[in-house]
């Protein structure tokens, strides 16, 4: 899903108008508390692949391969967070990111803006731009330096690049069995600029997410959906079903007007202090001709003192064909067959972009001061089946199937 979080009006308002209603109920409180802080990434990523462009993220697309040797779009961003504690119940946070976006430019843009309030020790709501609680990593995925890699694995983290949304959530935190659980539930909805020009909307959305601690593992699992509208293929949909019960069924199977998404993802992470061992698996459904694919990684490290090398192995497939017969030309007049085969090969097109790819990384951390680490990777990456894998700009010689080498080497920081 090629997108970028996009703040309507509407969204705006309601994010400013939480907050204020916040920063105006801490009036009356001498002992509120504020913070700042914020994060940042400076990478150069390099592609031997030539024929298309590496990148991490759809919402943000980079430009190492085709076209440029050394690229530094593919992962760099700043953020900049304020939070208030207004007393023990009230709170509020404010986080904005400054990152390419799809219109190929580095823009600020709102990622949270949130009011939380602590009903009881154990349960509390949030009203506001929120953190879409979807992997691992929901909470932290922009901020790289609380990663141990370079990037979370493209493979899983590209498939739903929507980070926030906006709504509520309640989460309830308990404990039984021997461990902490932490239940969550998201309502809410988000904008999506698909491209420079077209603007996707993401309707009821709803995600339930579990969390469970048992001393130095985590497990966490989230089941989403979603109804999501993209415009800008009615005409192609329309064309097809103009040729009948096959070119009907061919619309009705692909076309990306309101479709229900469907989002799972289970995974874990172990980490006793000298050695991490982490992994995830998720599915998304688009139910479109934006794919139906499963991905997973899993990853392990080892730190010497200040030092951390590790290993990731990632991969993802589509659970649906990526090449179909289209619409029957035989007996169609000649404008009527031409017309024909230009959406069959346009339909194709579109289910091979859906990415089909394995990688395999290693890597080195290395925290070469309070609150920096310098960071290398290496990642051999191969799209299978006749799929782009998740490369952009694909050139006319590029050749599914084939491996190609990226180096990415940068520096994470907090502030």
């Amino acid at each position: 899903m090629s997108s970028v979080l996009f703040v309507s009006r509407r969204s705006k308002a309601a994010c400013a108008a939480a907050f204020a209603l916040a920063c105006t109920h801490g009036g009356a409180y001498a002992q509120a508390k504020w913070t700042f802080g914020g994060f940042g990434t400076l990478v150069g990523v390099h592609s031997t692949e030539n024929q298309a462009d590496y990148t991490a993220s759809p919402i943000s697309p980079g430009q190492a391969g085709h076209s440029k040797e050394w690229a530094f779009d593919v992962d760099s961003r700043l953020g900049a967070q304020l939070g208030v504690q207004l007393d023990k119940r009230w709170s509020a946070v404010i986080q904005v990111v400054h990152e390419k976006d799809v219109r190929g430019s580095f823009r600020p843009h709102l990622e949270w803006a949130n009011v939380k309030y602590q009903v009881t020790p154990e349960l509390s709501v949030r009203a506001g731009r929120i953190a879409l609680p979807l992997f691992l990593a929901a909470d932290y995925r922009k901020a790289s330096y609380a990663l141990p890699w370079v990037r979370p694995p493209v493979e899983l983290y590209s498939l739903m690049p929507i980070s926030s949304n906006d709504g509520v959530d309640a989460t309830y935190r308990w404990n039984a069995w021997g461990a902490k659980h932490e239940t969550q539930v998201t309502l809410g909805n988000a904008d999506v600029q698909i491209t420079p020009e077209i603007r996707g909307k993401s309707r009821d959305a709803y995600a339930i997410t579990q969390n469970t601690t048992i001393g130095a593992l985590t497990m966490r699992a989230t089941a989403a959906s979603t109804t999501m509208n993209i415009p800008g293929a009615e005409e192609m949909f329309d064309a097809l079903r103009s040729f009948g019960p096959r070119g009907v069924a061919l619309a009705n199977r692909y076309d990306i007007a309101s479709r229900k998404i469907d989002i799972y993802n289970a995974g874990f992470s172990y980490d006793p202090g000298h050695w991490f061992l982490m992994g995830e698996i998720g599915r998304v459904n688009t139910r479109s001709m934006l794919g139906d694919q499963t991905a997973g990684y899993l990853s392990g490290g080892y730190r010497f003192g200040t030092v951390a090398p590790y290993a990731t192995l990632a991969r993802v497939d589509v659970n649906m064909a990526t090449q179909v017969d289209g619409v029957p030309t035989a007996g169609l007049p000649p404008a009527a067959a031409g017309l024909a085969t230009l959406l069959n090969t346009e339909l194709n097109a579109r289910l091979r972009s859906i990415g089909v790819q394995d990688t395999a990384s290693v890597g080195v951390r290395w925290d070469i001061a309070p609150n920096y680490a310098f960071k290398m990777q290496l990642d051999r990456v191969r799209p299978r089946g006749g799929s782009n894998g998740t490369l952009t700009n694909v050139q006319p010689g590029f050749r599914s199937g084939q491996a190609f080498g990226v180096i990415s080497a940068g520096v994470d920081f907090v502030f």
